[in-house]
């Protein structure tokens, strides 16, 4: 009997043998504006990527792309964060930092996670029943915290670089606001086990191109001791513990397992395929992010097929362990994304229907 996807996730996070790889592929608010009808097209050619789709379903002249990706808008958060974006669809940055001054903290409230979230009501008794009826089907469940929620969340507060001058002066005032982010996230965690979710999933972006945002030695004194208290009940709970971070992150590896990520999400060329297969690969399951920058907008079919294959081949293993999503921008045409959904969909069962398997037992001989 073929396993259900639940199954099969929890078997490629876990890397014990599912039977194909997750693939997923994530469309931004400005390319569903760009391409529209094109897009639609797309999707309706690739219902194992996209099941149920149905073309009409976005109304294209009247979608609100929500708060803080409304092209020329200034947006204020629960946080007092002022967010102002330049495109429909892509979400902007802040402006305005309510902390820029530390003299404001001792006045300063955070908003009650059990009634505000980030950008609207928090909507927990809605939550969850979506876990309750994804659990009464078989399906994985999840759950997470707003992108951003610690080390972004600390520089949308003070300022980016006002933030890196606290870290480098060991800023007296930090260790308080570090609390606060900390018992407010922590008051999201106790939520999403309490619904006793398989997955949880936290987002922020720790690179740049090149290089961690910070150095490892400040990552491991102020970021990971945070992520590992909020990590840590989950898995002792039997969750996993999910990571995403744009950028460059290899730096930060042991870091992040050392505060108990169970799945990365890196960025495929900004980190290096061959860094990744050497540095990671078989210590946590990649979630690998599909290039964005290069070769996904502007290559040719050939050479899209030609790296999810190189991926999947350095990455995989028949036990497990990747899975590959891509998230789409403008300005990718629609036929560059309908050459990844289609090499997607041929390798997503690479490791099980024979074709790796004079890799698999190369690699068992290793």
């Amino acid at each position: 009997m073929a396993l259900s996807d639940r199954e099969n996730y929890i078997r490629t996070a876990r890397m014990t043998g599912p039977e194909w790889m997750p693939c997923h592929v994530s469309i931004s608010g400005a390319s569903w504006d760009q391409l529209r009808g094109d897009l639609e097209d797309v999707l309706v050619r690739h219902p194992t990527l996209f099941p149920g789709f149905r073309k009409g379903q976005r109304d294209f002249e009247n979608w609100d792309f929500g708060p803080a990706n409304r092209a020329r808008e200034r947006y204020t958060d629960a946080w007092g964060c002022v967010w102002h974006s330049e495109i429909d669809g892509i979400e902007g940055v802040v402006e305005e930092h309510p902390l820029a001054d530390w003299s404001k903290l001792d006045s300063y409230t955070p908003p009650d996670p059990m009634v505000q979230a980030d950008r609207g009501p928090a909507h927990w008794e809605a939550a969850r029943e979506r876990v309750e009826r994804a659990r009464a089907k078989g399906q994985l469940t999840s759950g997470g915290v707003p992108h951003g929620f610690f080390f972004m969340r600390l520089y949308y507060l003070r300022g980016f670089e006002n933030l890196m001058a606290d870290i480098a002066t060991n800023a007296p005032q930090l260790p308080r606001l570090i609390d606060v982010l900390l018992e407010h996230n922590r008051t999201i965690a106790s939520q999403w086990l309490s619904f006793g979710v398989d997955m949880v999933q936290f987002g922020e972006d720790l690179g740049t191109q090149t290089a961690s945002v910070i150095s490892p030695t400040a990552f491991a004194k102020w970021i990971t001791p945070v992520y590992k208290e909020l990590m840590q009940p989950y898995r002792d709970a039997g969750a996993l513990v999910a990571l995403h971070s744009d950028g460059y992150i290899m730096e930060l590896i042991d870091e992040l397992i050392a505060a108990g990520v169970d799945i990365i999400n890196p960025q495929d060329l900004c980190n290096g395929i061959d860094n990744l297969a050497r540095e990671v690969k078989g210590r946590m399951c990649i979630r690998l992010d599909i290039d964005r920058q290069k070769i996904v907008p502007f290559g040719t079919r050939r050479d899209i097929h030609e790296l999810i294959e190189e991926e999947v081949r350095k990455l995989g293993s028949s036990q497990g362990g990747l899975e590959l999503g891509a998230g789409i921008y403008p300005p990718t045409p629609a036929e560059n994304l309908d050459a990844l959904c289609e090499a997607m969909e041929e390798f997503r069962t690479y490791w099980w229907d024979g074709r790796g398997r004079r890799l698999r037992r190369s690699n068992d001989a290793a």
